[in-house]
């Protein structure tokens, strides 16, 4: 009797042993497959956000994370902790892809042949081609035309001096004219000088009778 619960014993021990064993190697297998599978990702997909033939900083220090040992921690943390890796790992590769493309997207879009791109809104191109039609016509010496052109009212003049002054400020300044800040003011200046006065004689007109100046303001 005694014999067999020492072989029990024995068998019990050896089924524990073994069975931590297989539990260390699969474990081991696993975290060695991770390692493999970013390997072979970015063997895949490197062209994609190498910059000269290397790895960008991010990349390649969250790879080397995942090839460093865990340490003595146990195999629930180490799973863990490669997991988190794993993370950071995707993030730095899809982090590099958007700015290599970020960059070439950029460089495609970019002028060609000492161009300049201004970006404008719909509204400031309106803006833009009444007054460069009615300075046009105003510059040629034979026109003869009798027809006004004014703004609507003060937002049109201002939306239309900031559509010029979007103009003013994209020329570089070794070929700029003229300073943009002095003829924005200027233009600015006609503004003001023009409806303060309409918003003046408005209130005087509207005010009651006896009523002083002083009042009015």
């Amino acid at each position: 009797m005694e014999i067999l619960t020492v072989l029990g014993m024995l068998l019990l021990l050896l089924v524990i042993s073994v069975g931590s064993l297989l539990r260390y190697w699969f474990i081991r297998g696993r975290l060695r497959g991770m390692q493999e599978a970013a390997a072979e990702t970015i063997r895949g997909i490197h062209s994609h956000f190498e910059v000269e033939g290397q790895l960008p900083p991010g990349v390649s220090k969250t790879l080397e994370k995942l090839k460093t040992a865990a340490g003595s921690l146990s195999h629930h943390k180490q799973l863990e902790l490669r997991h988190a890796q794993l993370w950071m790992f995707g993030d730095a590769i899809g982090s590099a892809c958007w700015g290599k493309g970020y960059r070439a997207g950029k460089l495609a879009m970019a002028p060609r042949d000492g161009r300049l791109l201004v970006e404008l809104s719909p509204n400031q191109l309106l803006q833009l081609n009444r007054l460069a039609h009615v300075g046009f016509q105003h510059m040629m010496p034979n026109y003869r035309g009798f027809e006004t052109h004014r703004f609507s009212g003060e937002d049109d003049a201002r939306n239309g001096a900031r559509a010029v002054e979007r103009l003013e400020v994209s020329i570089p300044a070794m070929h700029r004219p003229a300073d943009p800040t002095a003829l924005s003011n200027g233009r600015l200046a006609l503004i003001e000088s023009w409806w303060s006065q309409r918003k003046l004689a408005a209130r005087y007109s509207s005010a009651p009778i006896g009523q002083t100046a002083a009042e009015i303001a």
